[in-house]
């Protein structure tokens, strides 16, 4: 299998690693050169600065890591092309050219995976599992609290000038910080209502919102509130969903699912392997990937998963702006 990698940052690198730590070596890099980061792991490697150059390689994948505004440039002269599609969340900055996205992936016959890695995590596998049987009754409401300080992201860079940081590359803590707003659907069903508020209220030297104040409606008549934020310090990710028959919760701290019985508040503790660490999220999401293009198995989030996420962060947006609940 031929991999093309679009975008040679920090998550670009991370994709590289992991194909070759997967046995994957016929690799081609398209960039445009701008990245900060050491090019020491690039040699040996065919790099194109030019779409067409690389797509002229005829890969059977590519994988999308550039910034968020430019996903759609390469993404559909790839589906256009035939290929198989990883493309980095949120899959674009605005709904323009999503629909001829999938218009593209249906003339070409690839299948795209959007990179939300937290439905590989194991302990919120474990939260999917006992919501499933629910073995803590039906889930009344949740909580999550999403808090980072942005210039400690990648201390190798200015924070100021990184895609996270910039309107004109899709950031915002919203959009780059999503994973909830994706999960979240993914652990209690679909979204019919939501409520925001957001801002840029800390001292960073940005020209994005910092902070978002999300409140989400389920159809299930299921409730959530989301707390986004690129200032927190020491960092913080977690959850915890009220139940009919107690609490579940994960920390991204430790990894840990934990169910605390109504009845009694004693605690099932469902830790992850001994030997887990972030990146296996990223490796079992891209072992995924390859299966998907084998034939295997179906992408976790396809196209239609990544743009209902981007709709409600777009819509996150709108509520705050208008002041008013966004309901569907």
């Amino acid at each position: 299998m031929r991999f093309l990698i679009a975008g040679y940052g920090s998550i670009g690198r991370r994709h590289l690693r992991n194909l070759r730590a997967l046995g994957q070596d016929d690799i081609v890099l398209y960039r445009t050169g701008k990245s900060t980061l050491p090019e020491d792991e690039l040699a040996g490697l065919t790099v194109e600065y030019d779409l067409g150059a690389a797509l002229a390689h005829q890969p059977d994948a590519v994988i999308i890591a550039n910034p968020t505004a430019n996903h759609l440039d390469v993404a559909l002269p790839a589906a256009e092309a035939g290929c198989h599609i990883l493309m980095e969340k949120p899959i674009s900055h605005s709904l323009a050219g999503v629909a001829a996205l999938g218009e593209a992936l249906q003339r070409g016959g690839g299948k795209l995976l959007v990179g939300f890695q937290f439905r590989f995590h194991p302990g919120l596998q474990k939260l999917a599992e006992l919501i499933r049987q629910q073995t803590a009754g039906r889930p009344l409401s949740a909580r999550v609290e999403w808090g980072e300080y942005l210039p400690a992201w990648h201390p190798w860079e200015d924070y100021r000038q990184s895609y996270s940081a910039r309107a004109d590359l899709g950031g915002g803590v919203v959009v780059t910080l999503s994973h909830p707003l994706d999960y979240l659907r993914w652990l209690l069903g679909e979204v019919n209502g939501l409520w925001a508020f957001t801002g840029q209220i800390s001292d960073l030297e940005i020209e994005v919102e910092d902070m978002g104040e999300i409140g989400l409606r389920f159809e299930s008549g299921a409730v959530a509130s989301l707390h986004l934020d690129y200032y927190r310090r020491p960092p913080v990710h977690r959850l915890e969903i009220t139940c009919t028959e107690g609490l579940l919760r994960w920390d991204n701290a430790d990894g840990a699912a934990r169910w605390v019985k109504a009845e009694d508040g004693t605690e099932e503790v469902y830790l992850p392997p001994a030997d887990f660490e972030r990146n296996q999220l990223f490796l079992a999401e891209m072992q995924h990937f390859m299966d998907v293009m084998q034939g295997k198995a179906e992408p976790v989030c396809g196209l239609e998963g990544g743009q209902r996420a981007l709709e409600l962060a777009l819509a996150v947006h709108q509520s705050a702006a208008e002041g008013r609940r966004i309901t569907w």
